[in-house]
């Protein structure tokens, strides 16, 4: 190729599959030998990944570049989004916070936004053959078209064609296409080149009339219909996957999660989620956490009002019974600060300035300060059961947390410090490291600690990459590559 290609996936909603498809394409176009990077303008989300170089992106983005082949890097996800609340969100560019806007405020810094998008776009153009770009939500958002940045203020601005997808499981395809293509001006029409219809299920002969309908309605052509992919293991983006792994082994761990309203990073979840010896359940707001061996607290992106939360909920008397009885509880990042003995933000980093008094199972006090920490990480988990389990993760906090002297720590670094701790009487542990699943050793660890004895399983970023051929797999089979290769020639 003589010139970087640049292709847009668009979805007709959030959850369209958009994630799935540019990861499906960027390991298609590898095998192609062609040299691709994905790219997301702007995203919104709270599952994030720590860069080698110390920044952070989407969740999905990563994803995405283990799908291509490359590594992860700030250029692929420029701007990203993490929601404190229903109308403000920590902005981050090029990996690095630069604070907390509103939502006003931060439409009128979209045209500053802009440019950082365009110039990560063109540093990814003169080292790759095709890059493959994510949208948000869908372009027919009319409320957002100005100063747009993540659709179609985007293909307008680099001049690139677009892919429709839409997801028919959730019915009303074919007006989720007309509709959208009704809402776009003239020249965003002319942009999309086809349609894609995602997670179908049934005898696609029976689909083939509405098929035909659309082409000749649109003047546009159908570019593949995707089957439905059952039990898909791909990391999720944002949103808690609902379809859930029954463990199929006699003996089973029963762990439970309670989702706050801001949980972040739900994504460590996932080897746990998808273990044979293993009864994962997200308990909603309002429901009392059941009977389980482990209570896992998740990451928090505002912890003094998830903390809040936890106690409305009834979950803190839930927590505590658990441990009454024997349970193991572990906190990980948010949920590690909310187990200690106090959070205190002085600075109003998170929410407004306070402290808030924590659970009182950890000998732990936490701070929270402007800056935040980004770091990928190794050592040993120190758990007291076996040996010593190697494991890997990554930080993303902005708590500085002081544990007592003398506490077991829960994992030694190899840079020489170590992390978390861990109760007295072992049944109360925290960790700020993400991913600390992801260690097939470790995970093994985890679950011994928590009661049961286990085998090795898959490590994450090999599940990752079992998950990714899968759709490579699929998107082979069923997209129309005769009307695609030409958008990347």
């Amino acid at each position: 190729m003589t010139r970087c290609k640049t292709l847009m996936v668009q979805g007709t909603s959030s959850d369209a599959g958009k994630s799935m498809l540019v990861a499906a394409l960027c390991r298609c176009l590898k095998q192609r030998h062609i040299r691709v990077a994905p790219f997301k303008p702007q995203n919104m989300a709270l599952n994030s990944a720590v860069t080698a170089q110390g920044g952070e992106i989407g969740r999905a983005q990563a994803v995405q570049a283990q799908a291509a082949g490359i590594a992860p890097h700030v250029d692929l996800n420029p701007i990203l989004l993490k929601p404190s609340s229903d109308t403000g969100a920590q902005v981050i560019v090029h990996g690095k916070a630069i604070g907390d806007m509103q939502a006003a405020p931060y439409h009128d810094y979209k045209t500053v936004a802009m440019n950082a998008v365009l110039s990560s776009h063109q540093r990814l153009c003169e080292q790759f053959d095709a890059v493959v770009v994510e949208g948000a939500g869908s372009p027919a958002e009319i409320n957002l078209r100005d100063r747009d940045i993540a659709n179609m203020g985007f293909a307008e601005a680099v001049d690139c064609p677009v892919i429709l997808i839409a997801d028919i499981d959730k019915g009303g395809v074919f007006a989720q296409f007309v509709g959208t293509l009704a809402l776009l001006s003239e020249s965003e029409r002319n942009r999309i080149k086809g349609f894609v219809i995602n997670r179908f299920r049934g005898d696609i002969s029976l689909l083939q009339s509405g098929l035909d309908w659309l082409e000749k309605e649109t003047g546009k052509p159908v570019l593949g219909v995707l089957p439905y992919l059952h039990n898909l293991q791909l990391a999720a983006e944002d949103a808690i996957q609902a379809e859930q792994n029954l463990a199929s082994a006699e003996r089973i761990l029963n762990v439970v999660v309670p989702v706050f309203s801001r949980i972040s990073n739900h994504t460590d979840f996932d080897m746990l989620r998808t273990h044979p010896q293993v009864n994962l359940q997200f308990v909603a707001q309002n429901q009392a956490l059941p009977a389980a061996d482990l209570i896992i607290l998740p990451g928090s992106k505002n912890v003094r009002s998830d903390l809040a939360l936890l106690r409305r909920c009834g979950w803190e008397n839930d927590i505590l019974r658990h441990c009454r009885y024997g349970g193991k509880v572990l906190g990980i990042c948010g949920g590690y600060q909310m187990l200690g003995e106090q959070v205190d933000d002085p600075l109003g980093v998170e929410d407004s300035p306070g402290s808030s008094s924590g659970l009182g199972l950890l000998p732990v006090n936490t701070r929270l300060e402007q800056e935040k920490q980004l770091t990928r990480d190794t050592g040993t988990l120190t758990l007291r059961v076996d040996e010593p389990a190697p494991l890997s993760g990554y930080q993303i906090h902005v708590g500085v947390s002081t544990v007592k002297p003398g506490v077991h720590a829960f994992a030694r670094l190899s840079d020489g410090t170590t992390d978390g701790c861990i109760s007295e009487d072992d049944q109360v542990a925290g960790t700020y490291l993400h991913g600390v699943f992801d260690s097939p050793e470790a995970l093994q660890q985890i679950i011994r600690w928590a009661g049961l004895e286990t085998t090795l399983v898959d490590n994450y970023e090999t599940q990752q990459e079992r998950e990714i051929e899968r759709l490579a797999v699929m998107c082979n089979n069923h997209l129309n590559w005769q009307k695609l290769d030409p958008l990347f020639r």
